[in-house]
Order: C-alpha cells, then sequence, then structure tokens
C-alpha cells in the first residue's frame, strides 16, 4: 500500500514538472521577473485582495476573464482590449458581455506600473490574478509561471468561434478543449470552477422552458431543481441570474461536484460531464474521497491553461494600458 501511494504521489509530481517545463520551454517560468519586477506577486495579491474582500462574489467574474482570454488567440491579454470604431474587440462578443472585474485588473495594473514602469504583461497579471482570487475564495493557491506578452490583435468574430458555449455537449466540450491542448480531465477540472459565481438566466432558460422547441424541459435536470430555477428565473426574463453552486457560490471547494452528481448542473456543460465515463469517475472520486484531489488538480490545469499559444520573447508588446494597444 506504501508503495503505491509513493507512486501515485511520484506521478502526480511527474506531471506537474512536465507541465512547467512544458512552460518553460516556451519562455514561461516561475520567477520570471525575480530581477526585474520582485514584488509584483505581492502587489498583485494585495491589490486584488482589497477588491475581494469589498464585493466576494468579483472573484468568479475575474477567474472567467482569465478563461475566455486563452481560449481566444492563448493568454495574451486580448480580451482586455477594448473596441474602437474600425475594429470590434473580443469584449464585444455575445459570450464575453457578461464579463465583469475589467476595473480590478486595470486596478493592479497601475499599481504594478507604478512599482515596475513597462516591465509586466497585462496577460501575467491576468494569470495572477485568477490564482489569487481562488485562493481568497478559500481555494488552493500554485506557482504560476510568468513571461506572456500582450497581444496587439483582438477580434470580436475569433472570440464567438473558440469559446465553448454553456449548451455543448460532451462530445463538444472534449473538441473544444482538445483543440487548445487540453484534455477531458482538464475539462472536468477546469468546469469544477463553476463552484464560485453565477449564472444568467438566459445561459440556461431553454432548458427549463423550451428545451426542443416544443415548450419542454431538459430531462438530464432534477425536475424538483427545475422547479426551483422557474421561481428565480420567470420566462423571458433577461436580466436576473443564479448562484451556479447554491449556497456556496463564494467558497471554492468540490461542492459543485455534489451538485452535478445530483442533476443539478446549471449549464448543459455542466450535466454533459455525466456524459463520459471519465469525467463522472472524476466527479465520483471527488464527492466520495476523505481526500479528494481536486484543488491540487485545479492548479495543473490552471497552469497548463495558462500556457496556451503564449506569446514570449520579443513577440507582442508589454501593453501600458490594459485595454488599449500601444
Amino acid at each position: 500500500m506504501a508503495s503505491r501511494l509513493l507512486l501515485k504521489f511520484l506521478l502526480q509530481v511527474g506531471v506537474l514538472l512536465f507541465i512547467l517545463e512544458s512552460a518553460n520551454s516556451q519562455g514561461l517560468q516561475v520567477g520570471f521577473y525575480k530581477k526585474t519586477c520582485p514584488s509584483v506577486e505581492a502587489v498583485v495579491r494585495k491589490t486584488t485582495a482589497k477588491f475581494i474582500q469589498k464585493a466576494p462574489s468579483l472573484a468568479a467574474p475575474l477567474l472567467r476573464i482569465h478563461f475566455h482570454d486563452c481560449f481566444v488567440r492563448g493568454c495574451d491579454g486580448s480580451v482586455l482590449i477594448n473596441s474602437t470604431a474600425t475594429n470590434q474587440a473580443e469584449k464585444s462578443a455575445i459570450p464575453n458581455l457578461t464579463l465583469r472585474g475589467f476595473q480590478v485588473i486595470d486596478a493592479v495594473k497601475a499599481e504594478v506600473e507604478k512599482a515596475c514602469p513597462g516591465i509586466v504583461s497585462c496577460a501575467d497579471i491576468l494569470a495572477l490574478v485568477a490564482r489569487d482570487v481562488v485562493n481568497l475564495s478559500m481555494g488552493p493557491t500554485w506557482q504560476v509561471p510568468t513571461g506572456r506578452r500582450d497581444g496587439r490583435i483582438s477580434l470580436a468574430s475569433e472570440a464567438l468561434a473558440n469559446l465553448p458555449p454553456p449548451f455543448f455537449n460532451i462530445t463538444e466540450l472534449k473538441a473544444s478543449f482538445q483543440q487548445k491542448g487540453l484534455s477531458v480531465k482538464d475539462l472536468v477540472v477546469l468546469s469544477g470552477a463553476h463552484t464560485i459565481g453565477i449564472g444568467h438566466c438566459t445561459s440556461f432558460d431553454n432548458r427549463i422552458y423550451n428545451f426542443t422547441g416544443k415548450g419542454d424541459v431538459d430531462p438530464s435536470m432534477d425536475p424538483n431543481y427545475v422547479t426551483r430555477l422557474r421561481a428565480l428565473c420567470p420566462e423571458g426574463n433577461v436580466t436576473d441570474f443564479v448562484q451556479m453552486d447554491p449556497g456556496s457560490s463564494k467558497i471554492f471547494d468540490t461542492h459543485y461536484y455534489k451538485v452535478v452528481a445530483k442533476r443539478r448542473g446549471l449549464f448543459q456543460s455542466d450535466a454533459a460531464l455525466l456524459d463520459d465515463n471519465e469525467t463522472k469517475i472524476y466527479i465520483g472520486l471527488q464527492i466520495n474521497s476523505n481526500n479528494p484531489s481536486f484543488f491540487s488538480d485545479f492548479g495543473v490545469s490552471m497552469v497548463k491553461m495558462g500556457n496556451i499559444s503564449v506569446l514570449t520573447g520579443n513577440a507582442g508588446e508589454i501593453r501600458k494600458n490594459c485595454a488599449v494597444i500601444n
């Protein structure tokens, strides 16, 4: 038994080292700013914490911004760029219209610029803020490889084409993640981010009112949960929202997986995790284990996601204002 546990530990360490080495091979490394901006992580955390202490509900949107950035053009900060008279940027795409928390990124960037002008990219700030909001929500922490550069291109059309929508089935989800170099395990682990935050009624109302266009309900959803959601989201409601993980939406924990297992996942993409053996087994392990692996797994998957198509070296730029190309 002891040898089996040791082997499992060594394999987990090996996976993490492989991911970190992969990040390093593309120019990312833990402590990238050790000489040029040694205080960057402390500044990012302190500034982020001020916002989260006042408004804990900002944690999920800030984590979501990083995800939406990485899935479009890679983790290059392009989701932060404002539209102009001649260009509809990613912010203008339908999936990004509900993103919140840009003011936090702007505030963090301003403080980092005071400490180290022109050194730290907005893309790296996004990755560090994502880590910190999870930890500040009673979740795990992990080492974030840095060294990303900021992209100069941001197109609304690319956001619409690359971001997996909440109505994707398991086949579509797996394909979407695979295109980004992410595994099925990464899919179920990163979906666990839905343990914090809210979902807008418009993102799931078809499941409770008109699933197939015949005024029916999604049969995969617990009927009692449907009743509750109908009370919270009257038909045609376009402004209200509900907690994705009821009763635990501000605490980063494994409760989301219990919700999904009870057929109460808010989105079709949540419910879809029960339609694949690997994702279903993972859910069972997290809710039935005395020592669930979700926290350590989440850090590993976030490092992997944060390495998608990064710009390094002389590519891109270090943006002075995260919302505007230099």
